[in-house]
């Protein structure tokens, strides 16, 4: 009787030795597949950071090399993201940028930069006009877009450029009153533009303006056309 008691007790206790080295074998398994899981994914994260720096190495040599396709730039509103200056401002510079953008696509090459700053009165070297369009190329083109034109102004309104800077002489020598006043003048200058372009009824201010002006040409040219109407019908009779 004693010796069935002690062979259930034993059998009892091989059971649960199986199952608890069973349970902690689960356990085992399952840290094993989680640290596999945690593994791969930073191997995901880091193959994905390794493709986006090797991409980014890559369009890097590519635009050393001049073989990089320049990137389409995101449409922009240069009355919101520049503020500091007026409607007015701004439209002269578009004037000018598109006087001087003579292949109509939409930029200022390193030629037409140079004959801008020829007719300007202030001819770069091949070097000098490379360094003013690195100044603001923000995409690496080698080009100037009209948003990065834009910049030599604010820029130049801001002390922001050196006193040799081809573009300080550029926007010196434009005819657009851009009230360059120099580091001591910037923080001034913004002041005084922030604070008269604050509210929107200064921008709906400018637009009324510009409307009334057309207002104001058209009916010149109804009196202009009724009057040579008036003279025509003279000699006619």
């Amino acid at each position: 009787m004693a010796s069935e008691e002690l062979a259930q007790k034993l059998q009892r206790r091989l059971q649960l030795e199986e199952s608890g080295a069973a349970v902690e074998g689960e356990t085992v398994a399952a840290k094993d597949e989680a640290a596999a899981g945690a593994e791969g994914e930073r191997g995901c994260l880091t193959a994905r950071a390794g493709a986006e720096l090797s991409a980014k190495l890559c369009r890097r040599q590519d635009i050393n090399e001049g073989a990089a396709q320049p990137r389409r730039a995101a449409v922009f509103n240069p009355y919101t993201e520049f503020k500091e200056f007026s409607r007015r401002q701004i439209k002269d510079m578009e004037r000018m940028f598109r006087l001087y953008d003579s292949g109509r696509d939409g930029y200022i090459d390193l030629m037409e930069l140079k004959l801008m700053m020829e007719k300007l009165g202030a001819p770069q070297t091949h070097l000098g006009l490379k360094n003013m369009i690195k100044e603001v190329d923000e995409d690496f083109d080698g080009k100037l877009s009209f948003r990065e034109f834009l910049l030599i102004f604010h820029k130049a309104a801001a002390g922001e450029l050196e006193e040799d800077s081809g573009l300080l002489t550029l926007a010196k020598l434009s005819e657009i009153d851009v009230s360059i006043e120099g580091v001591k003048g910037a923080k001034n200058f913004f002041e005084a533009k922030v604070q008269a372009l604050s509210s929107a009824s200064k921008f709906e201010a400018e637009i009324k303006a510009e409307q009334d002006e057309r207002k104001r040409e058209e009916e010149e040219r109804k009196h202009r056309r009724a009057a040579f109407r008036e003279l025509k019908s003279a000699f006619t009779q």
